[in-house]
């Protein structure tokens, strides 16, 4: 079954003809479209049914990317004076012809609402990790099964007591049967131990709460820390195949449930069962005949409820997972607003979101209604022995066999069984429901990184060049390892120089730079840091202290100036902050504001510009000394004034350390060391500038094709 895209008409925009992808590849992997211009003209934004990713024109064809779950199409223009416009264009009419012949189970996934039946399926419930988890508040623990187990207790000698009461205010009724002894002499012994019984249960009732909420609460505490410990040191890999919001939900609603249940169902539970089977006891003390009678009805009820039990837990299940979906679509399109506002996609991901969300109340209605149905069978079928237990009670105190204070307390404790077993039913979608959560929480705890992330050699500083080494790898995503990104490559980065990396997009040259910091591991083949294996070295020394990243969108936190820039070096003073801002060029610019380094920038840096961003994203990387810098198209997404700010900001700080450039703007890296050419994975080219335009391979082509992207932009900007 293919997936269809169809482009969507757009105002001012003249006949644009629906054209449709015949098919799309798997998530991660590129696409290849060739685009045809029919009337070399009308540049008009394009967007389509659901969110866009990136798309990229290169000699006359768009390279599109996707995640899996949506696409989207941004064309970069070639401007006069050498700047580059990214904007979100496409010519039309256009035709599309397509390469890859494979569908994307996910990408119709999100276009359907719809999710595989393997991500339905729970794992196991890890009994030991919940011991473990248990055994700190293993005291709270004990403490509140005691108290609630006394709760439990008086609740069955109560209605007992109360039996006891009602036998002598009817002993008092009749004039003849007081043998002397005054109202007050009878009732006293039953009414003292019956408040005595009444005030040890609320005493041990406000204990064993009491004790529950601090087991909870600091279960619930550690088993949160665990998992966020958990996530953070999970290779990069495992972010590549979960959706931010799973993961949140993992970590605030699944904890939350878990809690709640695991609560509820050691209280409530214990507390029930104990009542059942010392009523049980209590009503066969009483009376054995009607107690017998009782007693062959509870077994209808609980095969009843096991029955509908199975059916609730699958619903349950179901419900659980589709709130997971609804709070992932929200929390992709909330995380990437400029997107969905800058494409007008507002109706699309409402519907999408709504979708998702009528699933989940069509699933939760259902589950409510079968809770509902059990627990109204089951109140009907106790009330009926209630009735029945009147009737019959009514015919052995007319035959004298039954006073009636022992008839009160047989109904007091059918009535407490008939509670108890209505809250075991409650409880059991309870259970279901948190050992579903934990399962989950616990299935993400026990993962195993492949990827470590401290442990292994340090280089002394003072020995420490910054002499890089890739030799013969071989590497492919986690998520598609049957295509390799990089294949045999080889590349030796000489300490102290600046080394530039450039080639057509998809040809492997920012797997290069994640490689270095090894977010990944090389499949085959070695990286050596002044001849040590990169997998040799301590993961969290070589990011923290050696390598400065810069990429082309940094990301900022939504705290101060001061403490992004001492993101990553804590110990920091604020003078050394100051000095990273100034060689960075952003003192200035952060000064300008009123309130100066302890200015917030807003979640993810939105306050500040983009040139702004990237200079505080340099500082910080500086603040650290490090010896390698890496610059992943770090000024690509500016416009031509930040640009050139930006890039004297690095040429501030590569001095004396071995820098790597990956670049789309061939100009910015003219004055390289070293130029090394990529394609389809492979170095292709190596040398300086100059030799390399004069050798008049891939390098000089890419040279000429960008000359000719900005003469033709510039004059056809008016189109925009």
């Amino acid at each position: 079954m293919m997936l269809w895209r169809y482009a969507s008409r757009l105002t001012q925009v003249p006949a644009l003809t629906r054209q449709r992808l015949p098919c799309i590849s798997p998530p991660g992997q590129s696409i290849h479209l060739k685009l045809f211009n029919g009337n070399k003209g009308n540049l008009r934004t394009l967007f389509n049914e659901t969110l866009v990713h990136q798309v990229h024109l290169t000699r006359g064809q768009a390279v599109a990317s996707h995640d899996g779950y949506s696409i989207s199409f941004i064309i970069k223009l070639a401007l006069g004076g050498g700047a580059l416009l990214s904007v979100k264009v496409l010519t039309t009419p256009l035709k599309v012809d397509c390469k890859v012949n494979q569908p994307t189970q996910e990408i119709r996934d999100r276009l359907h609402g719809t999710e595989s039946s393997e991500d339905s399926v729970d794992p196991p419930f890890d009994w030991l990790a919940f011991w473990q988890l248990l055994k700190p508040q293993l005291h709270y623990f004990l403490a509140a099964m005691v108290s609630a187990l006394i709760v439990a207790l008086a609740n069955v000698h109560i209605p007992l007591l109360l039996g006891d009461v009602v036998n002598v205010v009817a002993k008092f009724t009749r004039e003849t049967e007081n043998e002397g002894r005054s109202y007050m002499q009878e009732i006293y012994v039953p009414s003292v131990k019956l408040i005595k019984y009444c005030v040890a249960q609320a005493i041990f009732t406000f204990s064993y709460i009491t004790f529950l909420t601090r087991m909870g609460e600091r279960m619930a505490d550690s088993l949160r820390q665990q998992l966020f410990t958990a996530l953070l040191e999970q290779d990069i890999a495992f972010y590549d195949q979960h959706k931010t919001g799973e993961l949140v939900n993992r970590l605030t609603a699944d904890v939350q449930d878990f809690k709640s249940s695991f609560k509820m169902c050691i209280s409530q539970g214990l507390r029930s069962i104990t009542q059942i089977v010392g009523c049980g006891v209590s009503i066969f003390m009483i009376s054995p005949q009607m107690a017998g009678m009782t007693a062959v009805l509870v077994p209808v009820i609980i095969g009843t409820g096991t029955a509908l039990g199975g059916l609730l837990r699958a619903l349950s299940r179901e419900a659980q997972h589709q709130v997971g979906r609804a709070t992932g679509v929200a929390d992709e399109c909330l995380s990437n607003m400029r997107t969905v506002r800058a494409f007008a996609m507002e109706d699309a991901e409402r519907d999408l979101f709504a979708r998702e969300v009528e699933k989940s109340r069509q699933l939760n209605e259902r589950l409510g209604f079968g809770i509902g149905f059990f627990q109204a069978g089951s109140n009907l079928f106790l009330n009926g022995i209630v009735i029945g237990t009147l009737y019959a009670g009514g015919k052995l105190m007319s035959t004298n066999q039954m006073k009636p204070g022992d008839l009160m307390s047989f109904l007091a404790a059918c009535q407490t069984i008939q509670r108890s077993l209505a809250q075991l039913g409650i409880l059991f979608g309870t259970y279901v429901r948190g050992i579903s959560a934990g399962a989950r929480v616990f299935e993400f705890i026990k993962l195993e990184q492949t990827i470590p992330i401290r442990g292994g050699k340090k280089i002394p500083y003072h020995s420490l060049m910054g002499n890089i080494e890739f030799r013969n790898v071989s590497f492919a995503y986690p998520t598609r390892c049957d295509q390799e990104v990089l294949h045999d490559f080889s590349l030796h980065i000489p300490a102290g120089k600046v080394v530039a990396l450039v080639g057509v997009s998809g040809g492997g040259k920012s797997t290069v730079a994640q490689l270095l910091e090894r977010f990944y591991d090389v499949k085959s083949g070695s990286i050596m840091l002044d001849g040590v294996d990169l997998r040799t070295l301590d993961p969290s020394w070589l990011r923290g202290r050696v390598i400065g990243f810069i990429n082309q969108e940094p990301v900022l936190f939504a705290t101060s100036i001061m403490e992004n820039i001492r993101y990553g070096y804590p110990e920091a003073t604020d003078a050394e902050v100051i000095a990273a801002a100034k060689t960075a060029n952003a003192h200035e610019f952060v000064e300008s504001f009123p309130r100066g380094y302890n200015t917030v920038v807003g979640e993810r840096g939105v306050t500040v510009s983009g040139g702004q961003k990237q200079r505080i994203a340099i500082a910080r990387a500086l603040l650290k000394n490090p010896r390698i810098l890496v610059l992943d198209e770090a000024t690509s997404a500016l416009d031509a004034e930040s640009e050139g700010v930006v890039q004297a900001a690095l040429e501030n700080c590569i001095e004396g350390r071995t820098v790597l450039i990956i670049a789309h703007r061939l100009s910015t890296i003219q004055n390289a060391d070293v130029i090394a050419v990529m394609s389809h994975g492979k170095l292709a080219e190596i040398g300086t500038h100059h030799q390399l335009k004069k050798l008049g391979g891939i390098y000089a082509d890419l040279i000429q094709q960008q000359q000719k992207e900005e003469k033709t932009a510039s004059k056809r900007f008016w189109w925009i």
